[in-house]
């Protein structure tokens, strides 16, 4: 496949959807306490209501709501003090008419009754009367018995990546094991002769490799279990050897370098070799991250980034990461954290091309401002510095200084 027609990035996006159809999540069960961040297989059903009784929300007196209606400061409600609730304990008390009893916040209700009158609308005449200075409407500060969860239904469905507030849910149900997919396998091959790994001296013509542990991480928190497999040279002998070790050994390979057109770029030639599908596209009408490879030996996806490492980022952000949450199962991606931001200068784009800027935030009273980090893509410090990124679609030819954007944060914002 000659790299000469740029495929549209949404286009690519469906391609690489639509390849990975019917490839089987692999899945394990493993504890609650381990579950944070994996993706659920299967719907997770609570066997049992939340709460497993009514309860109140409050310190005060349950009572029967009609017994309070037209109650007020100069026409209290009077009641007869039937006895008292203990926290974490059954009871027994049936309110009749014109009976109240002592609650504590999360106490269980008594039967008949319904709402519960807060201690500070309330007086004390005596040990055995209650005075209520405010109606209770029916419900009033009380959890029904089933109100949060009921029995029988979904408490976190198939394909949901678990975050703390799940994880609370599932505990409340009492749901100790958690079936999720297992991590997904990611070799990483770094390409290039110019290459050191990070704890060599870096020598002149030398850089050290930044894309293996950058892709890397990123991969890891998208829940990928990231094995690198070093530095390549540039021979194809050796790249199309790692190559077939990393397709043999793992779900999906990421290449960093070798994604153009040189005479020492090897990707296309070593998928083409090691067996079908190959190579599905090569190009993208991206900004960073143009001469991008994408293609399959058998049912595992290859991806060959560029080796510029804001070009490689961009891609892996929005294409790898797609393909591993695909194949780990999850369902919808997480809507990433964006704020509104007011651009400071103009930024030309080419129309039929999704850019994709790094933004520095700033604050101005209540309002964000967001600055361009220009630079090429082979300075990794544009990335380091960036609070956000900024997306200009193909249908637009830029964005104009004052115009408000919207900013995907890839850093927490005060």
């Amino acid at each position: 496949m000659e790299f000469i027609q740029c495929m549209p990035l949404a286009q690519a996006r469906e391609l690489i959807m639509g390849s990975l159809e019917g490839i089987p999540v692999k899945g394990e069960t493993v504890p609650l306490i381990d579950a944070l961040g994996r993706i659920t297989t299967e719907d997770i059903i609570t066997r049992e209501n939340l709460p497993p009784f009514s309860r109140s929300t409050v310190d005060g007196y349950a009572v029967r709501s009609a017994d309070t209606f037209g109650a007020s400061e100069t026409s209290p409600s009077l009641f007869f003090l039937t006895g008292e609730i203990l926290m974490g304990q059954q009871t027994d008390i049936v309110l009749q008419p014109g009976q109240a009893a002592a609650i504590p916040t999360g106490g269980m209700l008594p039967a008949e009754a319904d709402a519960v009158v807060m201690l500070e609308y309330t007086e004390r005449p005596d040990e055995h009367t209650l005075l209520a200075l405010k109606t209770a409407a029916p419900g009033e500060n009380v959890v029904a018995k089933g109100e949060d969860l009921q029995a029988d239904t979904v408490v976190v469905p198939r394909g949901q990546r678990l975050a703390p507030q799940h994880i609370g849910a599932l505990a409340a149900c009492g749901c100790t094991a958690i079936p999720v997919s297992k991590k997904l396998q990611v070799a990483i091959i770094s390409t290039g002769d110019e290459l050191v790994d990070i704890n060599e001296t870096v020598g002149f013509g030398k850089i050290r490799d930044i894309n293996s542990y950058a892709i890397g991480a990123m991969l890891a928190e998208t829940g990928c279990q990231v094995k690198s497999m070093g530095i390549v040279r540039d021979s194809y002998d050796q790249f199309h050897a790692a190559l077939a070790e990393a397709v043999s050994t793992s779900q999906m390979v990421v290449i960093s370098g070798g994604s153009s057109v040189g005479a020492r770029d090897f990707t296309v030639k070593a998928l083409g070799a090691l067996g079908a599908p190959g190579v599905l596209l090569h190009g993208i009408a991206l900004k960073p991250g143009k001469p991008t490879i994408y293609g399959m030996v058998d049912k595992v996806p290859v991806f060959g980034l560029p080796g510029h490492p804001v070009a490689a980022m961009t891609v892996c952000n929005q294409l790898v990461k797609l393909a591993a949450r695909t194949l780990m199962g999850q369902k919808e991606a997480e809507k990433a954290a964006a704020i509104s931001a007011r651009l400071v200068r103009n930024v030309a784009s080419t129309p039929g091309r999704d850019d994709f800027i790094n933004i520095r935030l700033t604050k101005q009273d209540d309002q964000y401002i967001a600055e361009p980090i220009l630079g090429k893509s082979g300075l990794v410090s544009t990335m380091a510095q960036a609070d956000g990124i900024m997306h200009i679609p193909a249908d637009k030819s830029g964005v104009y200084n004052g115009e408000t954007i919207d900013v995907v944060l890839i850093k927490s914002m005060p």
